[in-house]
Formats: C-alpha cells, structure tokens, sequence
C-alpha cells in the first residue's frame, strides 16, 4: 500500500511577490509576532531569520535582545554587529514556531528603498534555517509558501 501523503501536514501561506525595478523580485510574507502583524522578506539567500533591531523593540518593549560576539555577514556590508532574540510567537500562517531564535540587526536601509519604491516596511528576513527546518517549498506561479508541520 502506497503511503499517502496528509495535506493537513503543509500549511500554504500566501506570498505577496513585489517587484524592485531594475533589482528583481522579492516574495513578502505576512507573520505575526506578539500578537502583532508583520511582513518578512523571504530570502533563500539568508542563512537565519533576522529581525530589525528598532522595529523589533517597536513591537514588544520587553523583547529581549542579547548581544553577540558572532559577526554576520552580508545583507551588502562585510560585516556588522549581530544580536539575537528568542521569539516564543512566531506564526507564519497557522504555523506556530515557538522558543525561535532569530538575528537583530539594523536593517533600516532595506525599509528606506522600500520605502522610495512605494513598497511597505519589512520587521526583516525569513532565513534558511525556518526554510529547511519547515521543509519549505516556494511557488512562484502560484505565489505561496508551503511549510510542513
């Protein structure tokens, strides 16, 4: 007997895919931290999820940021100062990932050309390792994101 595969098991997000000029494309996702509604780029290009540091403490006065000794890399710099947060209410769709820790890092230069694009202000990235550990899989055609459980 072939195993059937549940579809309760995926949850499809839908992606709003906006479009950067002569920069290409970028999916957009909507989450919720905090019982607050945000937007995420989603980037396959980003090794973690990672949060900008001034809206983050806009959402929750309490977030805990703590302060690292790694250095990231990218995002157009050669290196920056990181932190990190434990998110404990990350729902990206009906999908809640709890006790999550994510990057802080200033990331006010992606808002400003977001914002000189007409495009609206993202909280951040949603990185590659949400991407692996959920199974990911992005649909362009269809503009959705499916996780699985």
């Amino acid at each position: 007997m072939a195993h059937k595969k549940n579809s309760l098991d995926k949850i499809a997000i839908p992606l709003q895919i906006i479009d950067l000029q002569e920069d290409g494309f970028h999916p957009l996702v909507n989450i919720s931290i905090f019982g607050k509604p945000f937007i995420l780029v989603l980037d396959t290009g980003a090794s973690k999820t990672a949060f900008d540091e001034t809206m983050l403490l806009q959402a929750h006065e309490q977030a805990v940021v703590t302060i690292s000794d790694k250095l990231s890399t990218g995002l157009g710099t050669t290196t920056m100062a990181s932190s990190t947060a434990i998110i404990t209410d990350l729902f990206i769709g009906s999908l809640l990932i709890d006790e999550f820790e994510v990057a802080v890092l200033d990331l006010s230069t992606i808002n400003i050309a977001y914002r000189q694009l007409g495009h609206p202000d993202v909280l951040g990235v949603l990185g590659g390792d949400i991407l692996m550990k959920y199974k990911a899989v992005i649909n362009y055609g269809k503009s959705v994101l499916k996780l699985k459980r």
